[in-house]
């Protein structure tokens, strides 16, 4: 049968990609134009005023920082006035009244520098508290999530019996629902009755073993960590092992034959050939990792004292639950602009490593 149009046709190339297109312009595009318009806009979900231009007012709110530095108090001989602590400085309220350009600022930031205080002040201090805490997030999970997937896919790749029992069982998180796994998570770090400290106590004998996972600020992202990596893992590790699939045997025969041990040729063979995997798979979980909120709201809405709010769950929050979508929406780009920046500089890196 003669075929009409070629597979370069035009014709033939737009009946094949315009669906696809249209399904990205839709649900993808169109929604990140709006968004980028709504930033410009004071626009709320529900209120009596219409919405109206703002400008950059939003953009200003967002990004506003200024760094200042704060002197010890002094009593009245002139003395630096001391307490248990240390050096005593004044509040915030008073730092503003002495320096009125402060106002509307709050502090993000502080440390001691000598004799004085710097504090980096922002109208908006908990979106870089979050930012902060999304790259915390993304380094905590990424080594941890693509070394338990690469460890699974070199053991699941082994000639052994039931080894299709277990790459069902390490993937079946994958499907498993994040806010059931989050909610079941929930209960295993749980401080009293959960199920890792009540074998942390069985293990140490001592019955006040185990940290408050979730509900201290030290502790509460590492769990969100690991649970993350626990239920993402199974993907990579799919990855890894198409990826491992794909080494030809005979480089591994060759290696044995010139005396290589298993380590040697981990190094020498299998990390060579899966240079293009990993850099997909470094790349697919940071992005991952950037886009943290299901976790959060389930199992710790934020806290404790702001040390699990991400940026995507700082957006929703001033969205949808303070219903300020222009504010929301420029929370988003500004985090779009940024983790694109961030996508580009890994590939970046990661090719000019590989050369």
């Amino acid at each position: 049968m003669k075929t009409i149009l070629g597979r370069d046709h035009p014709l033939a190339v737009s009946g094949f990609a315009g669906p696809a297109l249209i399904l990205f312009g839709v649900f993808v595009l169109l929604p990140l134009l709006l968004a980028a318009a709504a930033t410009f806009t004071n626009h709320r979900l529900v209120s009596p005023e219409p919405t109206r231009y703002v400008g950059l007012d939003n953009y200003t709110r967002l990004l506003a920082l200024q760094v200042t530095t704060v002197a010890p108090l002094r009593d009245a001989a002139g003395d630096v006035q001391r307490d248990e602590e240390g050096l005593r400085y004044p509040t915030w309220r008073q730092v503003r009244q002495a320096q009125p350009g402060l106002a509307g600022y709050r502090p993000a930031w502080q440390f001691e520098l000598g004799e004085r205080r710097v504090v980096l002040a922002a109208t908006d201090p908990l979106f870089y508290r979050s930012l902060i805490n999304t790259f915390l997030f993304a380094l905590l999970v990424l080594p941890l999530q693509c070394g338990v997937a690469l460890g699974l896919a070199l053991l699941v790749n082994q000639r052994m019996r039931g080894r299709i029992f277990f790459r069902t069982v390490y993937f079946a998180p994958v499907v498993t629902s994040m806010v059931v796994a989050s909610i079941v998570w929930s209960f295993m770090l749980n401080t009293d009755r959960g199920l890792i400290n009540e074998l942390l106590r069985t293990l140490t004998g001592n019955p006040d073993a185990g940290p408050d996972w979730l509900g201290e600020s030290s502790h509460a992202l590492l769990a969100i960590a690991i649970m993350s990596a626990w239920q993402g893992a199974g993907f990579q590790m799919l990855v890894f092992l198409a990826g491992l699939q794909s080494i030809s045997s005979e480089l591994y025969e060759a290696a044995t034959l010139m005396g290589a041990n298993a380590w040697q040729r981990f190094i020498h063979v299998t990390l060579p050939g899966l240079r293009n995997t990993i850099v997909f798979v470094l790349v697919s979980t940071m992005l991952m990792a950037f886009g943290l909120f299901t976790q959060v709201d389930v199992m710790t809405s934020g806290g404790p004292l702001d040390s699990t709010t991400t940026v995507v769950y700082h957006a929703v929050r001033s969205g949808f639950r303070q219903q300020d979508i222009g504010y929301g929406s420029t929370i988003t780009v500004v985090f779009f602009g940024i983790v694109l920046l961030v996508s580009l500089l890994q590939r970046a890196l990661l090719a000019k490593g590989a050369k």
